[in-house]
Parts: C-alpha cells; sequence; structure tokens
C-alpha cells in the first residue's frame, strides 16, 4: 500500500482502513466502543502513514491536556517527590499527568508517535539518558521536551529543570569542615551525570579553599542508589586512614554509608560524620535523622510541568536551563570532629 509523502490526517487513515473519521479519532483517544480487529487494523496504519496528531491551537481546549513524566528506571524516594510536585502542578492548571517507565526503544521514532497518539502534550523525562534520535524523533512529532536532571547532556539545546548542585556540595562541606572534619570522602553518582559532577565540584573547591586535602581514594561514583553507600562506605572506612566524615551524592548513598559503619561498630555521629543530598522522606526516618541538603523536588517537578506547557502553547521561554536553589538541613548526623582526632593532628 502507497504511503502519500504528505502528512497524513485522520481522513487519509480512515480511507485506507475503510472506516469513518470517528472511528479513528476513538481509536486514538483510547476508546473502548471499537472493535478489537477494527482497532487493530487503525493502529497498523496510523504507523504506516506515520500519523502525528497536531497540536492544538492556542484557545482551543479539545479535551483534558495530559503531560507524560517518564523514568528510566523503577521509583524511589527522589522521583516520587518529583512526581507529587508534578501532580500537584497538574492539578492546579487541571491538566492529566501520567506516570511510566521508559523501556529501550530500538525505534525511537515509533516511542515518540505513540506518545503523541496518546494524547501527551508534552514530556517529562527524569534521570534520563535519551540519545540524539530520540531528541530527533521527539522533535519530528513536535511534542516538547523537559529533562529533569539529565544523565548526560544532550548536544542540542534541551530545556532542563536542577537545582543549584555545585552550591549544594559546596554547602554540605563547608558545614563539615566548619566541625573540624579535614579527612572528609565523597560518594557520588554516575561519573558522566552533570548533577554529580557538579556536587563533586563543590566538594572540592570549599576543601581546596581550606586546604584540606582530598586523599587517593576518597572521591568514589556509584549509582545514587543504597548498596553504593553499602559497598563505597565500607571501602572508605577499611583504608588505613579512613574519613572522619563523607558527603554522600544522595540520601540512599547516605543510609548505605551508616549501615556500612555500624557494621564496624562506628557510632554516627561520634566516630563519623555524615552528609546526604535531597532531604527525601528518608532523611527525617533515618537513625539517627540525617544532616542534608535539601534539593527542592516537589517545586522542581511543579516547574517542569509549567514549562512543559508553555513550550506546548508555543510560548518563549526565558532560559533553557533554570536551577532552583539548594539549602542545608542540619539533623543529627553530623558533629564536631572526636577529640581523638584533634589530639593526633597537634601530635
Amino acid at each position: 500500500m502507497a504511503v502519500s509523502p504528505r502528512r497524513a490526517t485522520l481522513a487519509t487513515v480512515a480511507a485506507s482502513a475503510g472506516v469513518s473519521v470517528a472511528t479513528v479519532s476513538k481509536v486514538l483517544n483510547g476508546r473502548s466502543d471499537v472493535a478489537p480487529a477494527t482497532r487493530s487494523l487503525v493502529q497498523s496504519l496510523l504507523r504506516q502513514h506515520d500519523y502525528v496528531a497536531p497540536s492544538p491551537r492556542r484557545g482551543e481546549t479539545p479535551g483534558r491536556d495530559t503531560v507524560e513524566v517518564q523514568f528510566d528506571k523503577e521509583l524511589n524516594a527522589y522521583s516520587t517527590e518529583i512526581v507529587q510536585g508534578a501532580v500537584e502542578g497538574g492539578a492546579d492548571l487541571d491538566v492529566g499527568v501520567v506516570i511510566s517507565i521508559r523501556r529501550p526503544a530500538d525505534r525511537p521514532g515509533a516511542w515518540a508517535r505513540e506518545l503523541v497518539g496518546a494524547g501527551r502534550r508534552a514530556l517529562i523525562a527524569v534521570t534520563s539518558e535519551l540519545t540524539p534520535g530520540h531528541l530527533t524523533a521527539l522533535s519530528r512529532a513536535r511534542l516538547p521536551l523537559v529533562m529533569i536532571d539529565p544523565l548526560n547532556l544532550p548536544r542540542a539545546r534541551v530545556t532542563s529543570i536542577g537545582s543549584t548542585n555545585f552550591a549544594g556540595g559546596l554547602a554540605a562541606t563547608q558545614h563539615l569542615l566548619s566541625l573540624g572534619h579535614r579527612r572528609i570522602a565523597y560518594i557520588g553518582g554516575h561519573a558522566t551525570a552533570a548533577c554529580h559532577q557538579a556536587r563533586m565540584h563543590g566538594y572540592r573547591a570549599a576543601m581546596e579553599a581550606e586546604h584540606a586535602e582530598v586523599l587517593p581514594h576518597y572521591v568514589q561514583t556509584g549509582h545514587f542508589q543504597y548498596h553504593d553507600g553499602v559497598v563505597g562506605g565500607a571501602a572508605l572506612l577499611d583504608l588505613p586512614e579512613p574519613p572522619t566524615a563523607i558527603f554522600a551524592g544522595n540520601d540512599a548513598t547516605a543510609l548505605g554509608i551508616i549501615e556500612a559503619a555500624r557494621e564496624r561498630g562506628l557510632r554516627i555521629p561520634e566516630d563519623l560524620s555524615i552528609v546526604g543530598f535531597d532531604d527525601t522522606q528518608l532523611a527525617p526516618m533515618a537513625s539517627p535523622p540525617l544532616t542534608t541538603i535539601r534539593q527542592p523536588l516537589r517545586e522542581m517537578g511543579a516547574v517542569a510541568l509549567r514549562t512543559a506547557l508553555r513550550l506546548a502553547a508555543g510560548e518563549k521561554i526565558d532560559s533553557h536551563h533554570v536551577e532552583l536553589a539548594t539549602s542545608l538541613v542540619i539533623r543529627g548526623s553530623t558533629a564536631p570532629v572526636a577529640a581523638e582526632e584533634n589530639a593526633r593532628r597537634a601530635g
């Protein structure tokens, strides 16, 4: 069957399928009152014709807008906060928010068409790795994209939302330095992740400003997971000269470090001080409650949603990258360096 090189319309697909335009519209909108065989035929022809639904013109309200918030992996404490912010923002604006987990797609074009065919006005990708192929597919489908904490920074200009990660890493390390710690380690996330790089550079900047040496093996990468804290914390604490304090790239990693310390009979914070990052629900429930850098995750989800809707409406945005402020939250996992350490230095 020959496919017209022109952009396909509902009428084009309906004529090919031998059904009415209303039937094709029902399939696109997920209506249940379409026979399975007809639905399968129409969906096949939509893909064959490379159909992309036109975006509603400004001022038109054909139905409730929906925005998809997509993750690469299972949800955790960090992503739940993002979702909460996006959903609350959607409720305020009468916009539906759909949450999904993206599986690796061999056909980015089909992936983008499915999003548009499902009626999505925009896509918010959280801590994702999107290839140039994915970005091209979204552009061709005219589907706006907003990224939150992307794991890789695309070469193309992509709108993204983040926080002041460098300032957060700086504040976390300065807090530990103010307590007298000098042997301070850092366990972060993906080596190429922009947020990890910024937090690590903030840590290094604070150490250098105080002429505190970053000892070999004191900087580690991971995946921002609890297991990274258990394994990485064990490696640090088993060094001949272990750190007296550790800055963790997120709260889950910090909890893993606490476990590694307990397995070695170390007390938090008397023997080891720990600072996390994010201030998720895990932080106040830790034992002891975790000192951490608050990342405004809910606000980031809400800002991403509003930005995505502005892009979908064809509005001009002020900046293609927005950073929201972080802040230090002091709880019970940090304390002044032990007197024995001060005596060792003096001797």
